[in-house]
């Protein structure tokens, strides 16, 4: 049996469907610890069997600094002007800008291997492969430019 509290949690702090989070319980015999392990592990073999997936659509996010003297700009791709129009996805398309505006990577691999600013026991790549998860589509980073004074 499966506690609803729990389930609430997992499903506040993942953001996946109650029907997965549900089969993570089950599956970790009601360790919340291990609810989530599995599904992490879920998620990175989901965002592997859709990583050739097209991705043509998404957005161009922009965040300038409060002082003014840096500036960043993240083409964020994924499959569906659907998902590109969810909050989620603005939210990580959001967080990938700060992301660079704060650690300033040198290229692609450098971001997606950074440890995130916010979580650093996950890296900028772990947080696109949860959205992965949470949205069911193909995300990735086309490209991104930072500017500073």
């Amino acid at each position: 049996m499966v506690d609803i509290d729990q389930l609430k949690q997992l499903r506040e702090e993942t953001g996946i469907s109650f029907a997965e989070c549900k089969k993570a319980l089950e599956e970790a015999q009601g360790e919340y610890g291990k609810a989530l392990e599995v599904l992490k592990a879920r998620g990175v073999a989901l965002a592997k069997k859709k990583e050739d997936r097209q991705t043509g659509e998404g957005i161009v996010k922009a965040y300038a600094h409060s002082t003014g003297k840096i500036g960043v700009l993240v083409d964020l791709r994924c499959e569906t002007d659907f998902v590109a129009r969810a909050e989620h996805f603005q939210s990580l398309a959001h967080e990938i800008a700060l992301q660079v505006a704060g650690m300033d990577p040198e290229s692609m691999e450098d971001l997606l291997s950074q440890p995130y600013v916010k979580d650093s026991s996950k890296t900028v790549a772990d947080l696109i492969q949860e959205a992965i998860a949470t949205l069911g589509e193909n995300i990735l980073v086309k490209r991104f430019v930072r500017y500073q004074i």
